[in-house]
């Protein structure tokens, strides 16, 4: 279900929150889909529940997933995007890094433009990949 990396330097629980965002930008997870039980996916995953539950936990706080009591744990249905101010800061650093390397490297605005349009077009399909909303 999901790929992690065990020899990554991203934390494990890090792993299973980003694949899980990215499979439900893919469209791979529906709204209202059950996930794994933290049991299930820890053993498909082969590591410690405790890491499962510590990413379900962050993925309820940010309200994209929701357990229901007896049911399991499911796609939020009614996730609203909202705009964290210390993510965005952490975001804006972390793009600003990006951009000298990229600058370093030889990296041409129009070349990051076509990166970024590609990226997109990946993780939201060819609909919003080519999208120009700047």
């Amino acid at each position: 279900m999901f790929n992690i990396d065990a020899r990554s330097s991203t934390p494990i629980y890090e792993q299973i929150i980003n694949a899980v965002k990215e499979s439900i930008i893919k469209g791979i997870l529906m709204p209202g889909d059950k996930l794994p039980s933290v049991r299930e996916l820890a053993s498909m995953l082969t590591t410690n529940p405790n890491t499962v539950s510590k990413a379900y936990s962050e993925l309820e706080r940010m309200k994209i997933i929701e357990t229901l009591r007896g049911k399991g744990t499911f796609v939020a249905i009614d996730y609203k995007p909202k705009l964290e101010e210390d993510k965005m800061a952490k975001l804006k650093e972390d793009l600003k890094k990006l951009l000298m390397d990229a600058h370093y490297m030889g990296i041409k605005k129009g070349d990051i433009k076509k990166i970024m349009d590609e990226l997109y077009g990946e993780l939201l399909g060819d609909s919003e990949g080519g999208d120009n909303n700047e």
